[in-house]
């Protein structure tokens, strides 16, 4: 059985960073797609980060454009989770995020989109205010 939990959000400033952990069982990085998500009420869905790490230390990362280069997502085998290091955090960031794991980055859908995520946590949410 799946079960994704998203953990670290909360509150921050302005131009200050955070860092969401997803914690994974049933499922790892290695064998799937790991993405993150966010949504504010009213908007779709948006992806925002997704990395597969395979079983040949290649790992593949995507992200969304209004978020590179301040995002990283990355993935710890020890523990079993899927990261997300969110830097020079904007009003903008203020969203509900969520887990959501697939079978593969590379099928006809781009890692980025919502579709083919059959699994995904309850979510987290991230306010930043100035």
């Amino acid at each position: 059985q799946v079960r994704l939990e998203e953990s670290g959000g909360g509150s921050v400033q302005t131009g200050e960073a955070l860092t969401l952990s997803c914690q994974m069982s049933g499922v790892t990085s290695r064998a799937n797609c790991m993405g993150w998500f966010r949504q504010v009420p009213g908007k779709e869905r948006e992806g925002v980060a997704a990395i597969y790490g395979g079983y040949f230390g290649s790992v593949s990362t995507f992200y969304g454009a209004s978020v590179k280069g301040r995002f990283t997502i990355a993935e710890d085998n020890a523990k079993n989770t899927v990261d997300l290091h969110m830097s020079n955090l904007t009003a903008d960031d203020t969203a509900m995020y969520y887990c959501a794991a697939r079978l593969s980055c590379f099928s006809v859908n781009p890692p980025l989109s919502v579709k083919e995520y059959k699994q995904w946590g309850q979510g987290i949410q991230v306010t930043v205010s100035s």
